[in-house]
């Protein structure tokens, strides 16, 4: 006996009604316009509200940033808790708004800061008499060159670069308004084998 084949007489399979195609394209396009809006609500909020991408350009951080690095800075933080010393800050430049600075925040509202004979010293309610801070991210034996004494208002911060010799911070442009903080520094994402979540610094005091 001859092998017998099922064939399927394709005159016999029913065909799309166009009007059916057309409606499955318009529903795609539909549920794609969809897709992207729902997307652009959730990025364009994380990405102009919440956090943002910059680009480390210079020495002035180092050895704890360096030229080159990627990071993603939080900015929700300081719209719910005031910042911290010892935490990294991107912020406004001063004398040009346009441009950002990356430091770090030593001195906070209300508070004395003296530099003098190469160390930093901190007046504020808890050390009437002052205390000379330590900061064990800089390099080691690395003075904080200049003359200073200062006191900040309410809304005022001082920053300083970790590579003290190489920084244009406030002991050049003085004190930063707390509305001129964009936010703080969150995550290294380049190089790739830096990557990760960044921790400051806690002082004690």
């Amino acid at each position: 006996m001859e092998d017998e084949y099922k064939l399927t007489d394709i005159s016999n399979i029913d065909e799309q009604d166009p009007d059916s195609e057309e409606g499955g394209v318009l529903s795609f396009v539909l549920e794609l316009v969809k897709i992207t809006l729902i997307s652009l609500a959730i990025i364009i909020p994380v990405r102009y509200f919440l956090i943002k991408p910059f680009y480390v350009n210079g020495a002035s951080m180092e050895p704890n940033y360096h030229n080159h690095e990627y990071l993603i800075i939080d900015e929700i933080s300081y719209r719910l808790n005031p910042p911290k010393r010892g935490e990294v800050v991107v912020f406004k430049y001063p004398e040009n708004p346009k441009e950002f600075f990356i430091k770090r925040i030593i001195g906070l509202p209300g508070e004395r800061v003296v530099i003098t004979g190469g160390d930093v010293f901190i007046y504020n309610s808890k050390n009437l008499n002052g205390i000379k801070i330590q900061e064990p991210y800089l390099e080691k034996d690395l003075k904080t060159a200049g003359n200073i004494d200062t006191v900040l208002d309410e809304d005022e911060y001082f920053v300083l670069g970790d590579n003290r010799n190489s920084s244009l911070d406030s002991r050049r442009f003085g004190a930063l308004k707390k509305n001129e903080i964009i936010g703080k520094t969150w995550i290294r994402v380049l190089p790739v084998d830096k990557m990760g979540i960044l921790n400051n610094y806690t002082f004690d005091f």
